[in-house]
């Protein structure tokens, strides 16, 4: 999944000649992941200012957006899209998700269903995790998706609804390039590959979520998620409830027809649910140790180097899925690198692409960094070299600062996991 980069080449402009700015803002230039169909009028312009080119991008939005700018929520360019980055408080939305409940709109994020009777030894061919073990319809899984070379093309979640559907949820950045790849793989088994861009996505997480949400729904389907196991899924004609989430802490992502979300989001609200931007997400997510698409991995980086060797399947040997002769061939030579957490001990921020040393020795540097709003210390992932001491240093602006490596996740159901 993708999160927060600052980008100070953003600048509003007028748009293109023949096309019709409706709205405008200031906008503060947070750019992660993104994807979603546009529409007649919704269109913002943003002037992206680079070395070699200027270029007009076109922000799209989500079934929720006017609700979002309702609750005068900060919107900001967010990989393509007009997203929310907070409501008023991002450290205020990340503790009420820690401590009762919140809610995200991943509308942005791409449903794509899978359909046909190959649809089983298609996706066990597609991805790095075994969708075989999914018995029970509803049950879910983590995975990468790997190109031949063993680098992440994406990480997503599969639901086994039959054996002749299954659904994936894939990174909004990432949507485009995923349906690509899927499509090209497809041509020696019997499916078809379906987008769902007419549904809405609401994620409602926390403490009481569950309760809250269920209470929104129809008599039926709030029973059925009553009996809801981590990591599964129901549904009806019309909604598809996930046990999942991208926080740490227990709840629901809610698929559901764009129509039904505004009626949703304000049911929530009015409920006691806090709405959440992306910041909290991203604060959240580094707190309970998940990778974040484009930051701890990308196409260039195994899953074995980004500490996610527990969703690939090596067994049983004869599964022949994209990219496990070269995950086999680093095994073999040695992973070079591995994926730790660390504490900062004292002042400071931990941030992406900071170095990291072992002496004068530079050993790797951290792919996800930032404060952490219920430790109250400054966290981070990083890639460092397989035989990388216990001890090492971070330079910040010059500076060379101790930092420990801490077992992650950082925190999970709002309770600390760490030795502070």
């Amino acid at each position: 999944m993708t999160g927060l980069t600052l980008e100070s080449d953003l600048h509003v402009s007028s748009p293109p000649t023949g096309q019709k700015l409706d709205c405008s803002f200031k906008l503060s230039g947070f750019r992660t992941e993104g994807r979603y169909r546009p529409r007649a009028g919704t269109a913002l312009f943003v002037e992206r200012r680079t070395q070699k080119n200027l270029e007009y991008q076109m922000e799209k939005k989500t079934i929720l957006n006017r609700n979002h700018r309702d609750m005068d929520a900060r919107m900001v360019p967010f990989g393509g899209w007009d997203m929310p980055v907070h409501y008023g408080s991002q450290i205020d939305e990340h503790h009420a998700v820690r401590q009762h409940a919140g809610m995200f709109d991943v509308s942005h994020m791409q449903i794509i269903d899978i359909h046909g009777s190959d649809s089983t030894r298609f996706l066990r061919h597609l991805l790095a995790n075994d969708v075989a073990k999914l018995k029970a319809p509803g049950k879910a899984l983590y995975s990468c998706m790997l190109n031949r070379e063993g680098g992440v093309i994406d990480d997503l979640i599969v639901y086994y609804c039959d054996e002749t559907w299954y659904r994936l949820v894939v990174n909004a950045a990432t949507a485009d390039k995923d349906t690509g790849w899927i499509m090209k793989q497809m041509h020696d088994f019997e499916v078809e590959i379906q987008p769902r861009p007419e549904l809405a996505m609401i994620a409602v997480q926390g403490p009481a979520a569950i309760e809250l949400a269920m209470a929104r729904m129809n008599e039926d389907l709030g029973k059925a998620c009553s009996r809801l196991k981590p990591f599964s899924a129901t549904w009806d004609a019309s909604w598809f409830i996930g046990r999942t989430g991208y926080t740490g802490e227990d709840g629901f992502e809610i698929m559901l027809p764009e129509a039904d979300a505004p009626g949703l989001w304000e049911a929530l609200a009015e409920a006691g649910v806090t709405p959440c931007g992306l910041g909290a997400r991203d604060t959240l997510r580094l707190e309970a140790g998940m990778n974040l698409y484009g930051q701890d991995m990308d196409e260039t980086t195994t899953p074995l180097v980004s500490g996610l060797g527990w969703t690939v399947s090596l067994e049983p040997a004869e599964r022949d899925f994209i990219g496990r002769e070269a995950l086999e061939q680093q095994k073999a030579d040695g992973v070079p690198q591995k994926l730790v957490g660390l504490l900062l001990e004292g002042r400071g921020v931990l941030r992406s692409h900071q170095q990291l040393f072992a002496g004068d020795q530079a050993v790797g540097e951290i792919t996800s960094g930032g404060f952490s709003p219920t430790l109250q210390r400054s966290i981070g992932l990083a890639r460092i070299t397989a035989d990388a001491p216990e001890s090492l240093e971070v330079d910040i602006r010059g500076k060379r600062l101790p930092v420990r490596i801490v077992k992650y996740p950082f925190v999970r159901k709002g309770q600390a996991c760490i030795e502070l």
